[in-house]
């Protein structure tokens, strides 16, 4: 009972709404959290310091590809920011998720 859980980032509540409802309607997340953050990272040998809105996405773990893709292809970002892991759920989420995607 493996789901997928993929982070991203993007810089405006609007381009991180705006992904969100895209990953619902084509069927490739069942449920996306969203929430601002404020990172600190390294670009082209500076330090830079933003507010961001992180962005959790749930998944089937068959559809990482489509994700990773798809993320790539609507990110704002130059080099987007894509962390996944699987997990393990727990039955009822498992099936509302599978059910949802």
């Amino acid at each position: 009972m493996e789901v997928l859980i993929m982070l991203t980032t993007e810089s405006s509540k609007t381009n991180a709404l705006r992904l969100a409802k895209l990953l619902l309607q084509k069927k490739i997340a069942a449920c996306v959290s969203i929430k601002q953050i404020f990172s600190i990272y390294m670009w082209d040998d500076q330090i830079e310091e933003t507010k961001e809105f992180e962005i959790t996405i749930k998944s089937k773990p068959e559809f990482k590809d489509d994700l990773i893709n798809f993320l790539h292809q609507i990110s704002t970002y130059d080099v987007p920011q894509i962390i996944y892991k699987k997990y393990n759920s727990e039955m009822k989420y498992y099936e509302w998720l599978n059910k949802m995607i």
